[in-house]
C-alpha cells in the first residue's frame, strides 16, 4: 500500500509514541486458486480450444476483493497520514510552547538571581564603605594617641627637671617637702599614662589591621558578586535571535565544587557579620580612646595644678621666712651697733678710771714716805685706801661687763652671719622655685594638646 512502511517510518520520526491502530486491520490477499473448468455434455470439446486463454487468470470476485483491499489500504494510509500530521503539528506546537515557557522560567530565575546578587552586593558595598569610614576614624584616633604620647614628653621633662633643679637647694632647705612629693607623683603618673597610651596604640593598630583584613574579604566577595552579576546579566540578555549563542553540550551539568543557594548566602552573611563585629569593636575602641585621652589630659592638668599650687604655697612660705629673717637681721644689726657703742663706752669708762686710780695710788704712795710717827692711819689714809679699792672694784666690774659685752657682740655677729647665710639660702631656694621650676612649668602643654588634638 502507498501508506505502508515509508509512511510509517516517517511518522516514527515525527512521533514519540507508537501510532494508533488502524480502523480496518490490513489483511493479506487471498491465495490464488487455479482450477480448470471442465466441460461436460454432448457439445463439450473438453475446453481444449480456449485452454491457453484461461491459464493464470483471477476470478472476478478476486478482482473486486483486490480493488477493495487497495481502496481500504489507501483510505487507511490517508487517515494515518492525516493523524500523523495532526500529531506532528500538535507536538511541534507543544515543544515550542514548552521551550518558550522554559526560557521564560529561566529568564525569571535569572532575574530573581540578579536581585539576590544585587542585594548581597549592595549589602557588601555598604559594609565595605562603613568599615572603610570606621577605619579612617580609628586611624584618626590612633594619630591622636600618638600626638598625646608625644605631648607627655614635655610634662615628664618638666617634672624631672624640677626635681633635678631642687636638688641644688642648700641645706637646710634641702627637704622632702610637699612639692617634691607631688612632683614624684606627677612623674609616676606621666610614666603610667605613657605605658597606657602605648598599649592602647598597639590595640588600635591591631584593630585597624583586622578592619582592613575583613574589608579585603568583603571586597573580594563584592568583586565576585560584581563579576557574577555581569555574567548573569549577560545571560539574561540572550535571546533566540542573538548572534553570539553556540552549542555547549558539556556545560549541561552541575560542578562538583558548586555551592548551594544556602551556602552561597551564608558565605556573604558570615563575611558581613564578621565585618560588622569588627566595626562594632572599632567603634567601642574609639569610644575607649576618647575616654582615655579625656581622662589622661584631665589627670595631667589636675596634677599640674596641684604641683603649681604646692610650688606657690612653698614660695609664699619661703618669702615669709625670708622676710622674717631679714627683719631679725635688721634688729641684730641694730643691736650689734648698740653693743659696739656700749663696748666703746665701757672701754672709755675704764680708761676714765685710770686717772683717778693714778691720783689715789700716787697719794697713797707719796704718804707712805711720811716720817716716823707721821705715818699715821688717819682718816685720809683710810679714805684713800677705800677710794683705791672702790676704783679697783669699779674697773674690775667694768672689765667684766666689757668682756660680757664683747662676748655678746661676738654672739650677735655669729647670729648675723647665720641669718645672712640663711637669707642667702632662702634667696637661692626662691630663685630655684620661681625662676627655674615655676618658670619652666609655664611651658606645660594645654589640655587640647594633651588630648591629642594638636
Amino acid at each position: 500500500p502507498a501508506g505502508g512502511p515509508a509512511a510509517m517510518a516517517q511518522a516514527g520520526v515525527l512521533l514519540t509514541k507508537e501510532p494508533a491502530p488502524q480502523a480496518v486491520p490490513a489483511s493479506d490477499l487471498p491465495v490464488k486458486v487455479c482450477e480448470v473448468a471442465l466441460n461436460t455434455g454432448p457439445d463439450s470439446s473438453s475446453g481444449l480450444a480456449t485452454a491457453g486463454f484461461r491459464t493464470a487468470k483471477y476470478l472476478l470476485p478476486e478482482w473486486h476483493q483486490s480493488n477493495a483491499d487497495l481502496y481500504r489500504k489507501a483510505f487507511t494510509g490517508c487517515e494515518q497520514a492525516e493523524r500523523g500530521r495532526a500529531e506532528a503539528k500538535e507536538l511541534a506546537e507543544h515543544a515550542a510552547a514548552t521551550a518558550q515557557r522554559a526560557q521564560q522560567d529561566s529568564m525569571a530565575a535569572l532575574g530573581r538571581r540578579l536581585q539576590d546578587i544585587h542585594f548581597w552586593k549592595a549589602e557588601l558595598q555598604k559594609e565595605i564603605e562603613d568599615l572603610d569610614a570606621e577605619t579612617g576614624l580609628l586611624a584618626a584616633q590612633k594619630l591622636r594617641l600618638e600626638r598625646a604620647l608625644d605631648a607627655t614628653e614635655v610634662p615628664y621633662a618638666i617634672a624631672t627637671d624640677n626635681l633635678q633643679c631642687r636638688e641644688r637647694r642648700q641645706p637646710p632647705d634641702l627637704v622632702s617637702d610637699e612639692v617634691e612629693r607631688e612632683l614624684l607623683k606627677e612623674a609616676e603618673l606621666i610614666r603610667n599614662i605613657q605605658e597606657l597610651l602605648k598599649r592602647t596604640l598597639m590595640q588600635a593598630g591591631n584593630q585597624i589591621r583586622l578592619n582592613r583584613d575583613h574589608k579585603e574579604v568583603c571586597e573580594m566577595d563584592w568583586s565576585d558578586k560584581v563579576q557574577t552579576y555581569n555574567i548573569d546579566d549577560k545571560c539574561g540578555r540572550y535571546s533566540n535571535q542573538s548572534t553570539n549563542i553556540l552549542f555547549h553540550p558539556s556545560s549541561v551539568k552541575f560542578e562538583e565544587s558548586a555551592s548551594t543557594p544556602e551556602t552561597w548566602a551564608k558565605f556573604s552573611h558570615d563575611n558581613i557579620y564578621r565585618a560588622e563585629r569588627e566595626k562594632l569593636a572599632s567603634i567601642n575602641l574609639r569610644a575607649l580612646i576618647d575616654n582615655i585621652l579625656h581622662d589622661v589630659s584631665e589627670d595631667l592638668r589636675m596634677q599640674c595644678a596641684v604641683v603649681n599650687e604646692a610650688f606657690a604655697k612653698h614660695c609664699e612660705e619661703l618669702d615669709d621666712t625670708k622676710h622674717k629673717l631679714e627683719h631679725h637681721l635688721k634688729k641684730i644689726l641694730k643691736e650689734i651697733g648698740d653693743q659696739e657703742a656700749i663696748i666703746a663706752a665701757l672701754k672709755q669708762a675704764i680708761k676714765d678710771k685710770e686717772a683717778p686710780m693714778k691720783v689715789a695710788q700716787t697719794r697713797l704712795y707719796d704718804r707712805s714716805f711720811r716720817p716716823n710717827v707721821e705715818l699715821c692711819r688717819d682718816e685720809a689714809q683710810f679714805r684713800l685706801i677705800s677710794e683705791a679699792e672702790q676704783l679697783t672694784e669699779s674697773i674690775e666690774s667694768l672689765k667684766k661687763k666689757l668682756l660680757e659685752s664683747e662676748q655678746s657682740l661676738r654672739n650677735l655677729e655669729d647670729t648675723r652671719m647665720n641669718l645672712e647665710k640663711e637669707i642667702a639660702v632662702k634667696t637661692n631656694s626662691i630663685f630655684i622655685e620661681r625662676q627655674k621650676c615655676m618658670a619652666h612649668r609655664t611651658r606645660y602643654p594645654v589640655v587640647l594638646k594633651l588630648a591629642g588634638y594638636q
